[in-house]
Formats: C-alpha cells, sequence, structure tokens
C-alpha cells in the first residue's frame, strides 16, 4: 500500500460516522453541508462499458443540448442533488456514477482518469449522445481535463470544480483536514447504502487512493493545447488543491476562466450552491 493509501485509510477510519467538523464551526466553508437530495430521474439505466456497468440518470429529456455531471472521487451522481434541477431546466443532464461509485459496478482494473474517461464515451456512445458539456467535481472535474485533452471532438465546454492536472498540486494538510476526513466517512455511508457490493468499501477506496497518489499527471504542453472552451472554478478556502495550482491551470489553458468562489471550500457546490449553478448556467450559456 502507497503512503497516500495509508494516510487515507486511517483518517476514512477515524471519522467514519463523521458528517460536519467538530467544534461546531461557524463558517460556511468549514461546514460540510450535505446536497440537497437528488431528484426522481425521468429515466435511469446503465452502460455495459469495458468490463463494468456504467449507471446513469437523466433529467429534462425534453431539452437538446446535453451535459454530463461528473461526480467527486468515492462519490456518486447524488453529489449534484443541488444542481441537478437548475441546471435541467435548460439542458438535458445525464448525472453518471463513475465506475465502481454509487450504484455503478467494478472490475479488477487499476483506476486511472483515462480509464474513466473512455468509460464516459462509452455511455455517450450507448446513449446515442455525439456532443455533451462536462460539469465535473474533483475527479469530475479532472475526468473533463482527460476528455478535452483526449476527446475534444466529443466536448462543446468543461466546467471544472476543484480540479488539478498533477498530483503536486495536492496540499499535503489534506491528509489531517477535518472537512476532508468527515467527507470519506460520508462516502462511505453513501456506498453501503448504494453500492452494489455495499460491503467493499475499503478495496473500492484503496483503488481511488492508488490513484490519487500517481494521478493526474499532464504537462503543460498539454493544457496548452486544449481547444474546448473551459472554466477552472474552486473556494477560495480550497483545502485540497492549492490556489496557485488553479491559478496556472486556467494560465495554461488557452482562453480558460478562472472562477473562485467566496465563502466556499472544495466542496463548494454544497456550501454555495445558488451561486455555483449560477456559474455553471452563465458559463454553459456563452456563445
Amino acid at each position: 500500500m502507497k503512503p497516500i493509501e495509508h494516510k487515507l485509510v486511517a483518517l476514512s477510519a477515524a471519522v467514519i460516522l463523521a458528517s460536519a467538523v467538530p467544534g461546531g464551526a461557524t463558517d460556511g466553508w468549514r461546514t460540510l453541508s450535505s446536497p440537497a437530495p437528488l431528484p426522481a430521474a425521468e429515466s435511469e439505466g446503465s452502460v455495459e462499458v469495458n468490463g463494468a456497468s456504467i449507471h446513469y440518470k437523466i433529467y429534462g429529456t425534453d431539452n437538446e443540448q446535453a451535459v454530463l455531471l461528473l461526480h467527486g472521487g468515492l462519490g456518486s451522481a447524488e453529489d449534484f442533488g443541488g444542481q441537478v434541477e437548475a441546471i435541467a431546466a435548460e439542458y438535458r443532464v445525464v448525472a453518471i456514477d463513475t465506475r465502481g461509485h454509487g450504484r455503478s459496478t467494478d472490475d479488477e482494473q487499476a483506476y486511472g482518469y483515462d480509464l474513466l474517461a473512455g468509460d464516459m464515451i462509452g455511455v455517450m456512445d450507448g446513449l446515442g449522445i455525439d456532443k455533451a458539456a462536462i460539469v465535473g467535481w474533483s475527479d469530475g472535474g479532472n475526468i473533463g481535463l482527460e476528455l478535452a485533452i483526449r476527446n475534444p471532438e466529443r466536448l462543446t465546454k468543461v466546467f471544472a470544480l476543484g480540479a488539478n492536472y498533477q498530483t503536486t498540486a495536492v496540499r499535503p494538510s489534506v491528509y489531517t483536514d477535518a472537512l476532508i476526513g468527515a467527507f470519506v466517512g460520508q462516502a462511505a455511508a453513501q456506498y453501503a447504502k448504494i453500492s452494489p457490493t455495499p460491503e467493499n468499501f475499503e478495496a473500492f477506496s484503496g483503488k481511488v487512493f492508488a490513484m490519487w497518489g500517481s494521478q493526474p499527471n499532464h504537462s503543460e504542453e498539454q493544457l496548452m493545447g486544449i481547444t474546448v472552451p473551459f472554466m477552472v472554478a474552486a473556494g477560495v478556502y480550497e483545502e485540497a488543491i492549492d490556489e496557485a495550482h488553479t491559478k496556472r491551470m486556467a494560465e495554461l489553458i488557452p482562453n480558460a476562466q478562472l472562477l473562485l468562489i467566496g465563502n466556499a471550500s472544495h466542496f463548494a457546490h454544497w456550501q454555495q450552491p445558488a451561486a455555483v449553478n449560477e456559474a455553471i448556467l452563465g458559463f454553459l450559456a456563452e456563445e
């Protein structure tokens, strides 16, 4: 087991039932506000992709333009409970559980952002979606970045919240941060409720932690070659990703926009849902 796995597994065990920062912190950005409940889907199903069954939920079926919602590592589509209704009013929303997460199944393959990005292309193909915008948080944003590099012809835009392009972006303090630890505990509880393999969180999370230990690792030249319209967003109190890295990411991607969200951390879409929704919709509407 790699060092990052040791640290995060220990963190998970210590806070498995935690849901908020101890001590009753009053600042919104130091509270792990649970997302709003995910609305009932208009339709849902799974697409078989590369050894896994990838689960999706669809909202705003009558809208033409597709938006894929990609959650963070250890999470599920439920992470976007506060965003679905707003975005589905104008777009066809496909909220996806990445492999091994949520209601999706897994196989023996090690996780990598190239594999997860390939799964998203498989879902798009299975649903007959030629092009889509990506709204991704954390790992979901990293998958959006991977797709922008590998498959730009399949994308219209990418809104990446709390993403990174190199592992050096991760703050060392993340391993002892109470809010991050509370999220891991919350994710474990959610996994036990909705996963088809509810007893496998330790093995599943180990695969996620292993990926985080070595990926992403994109070059500056790769980011400079991105042609997809891109929004790089983060909370001003981001505890997982260094702000200098976030700003550098926006500088490298041609014509990318940078958004720093006030009174918010890595969990900005939970802490400031109205502001995040407004930013997403504004970006998606831009010509």
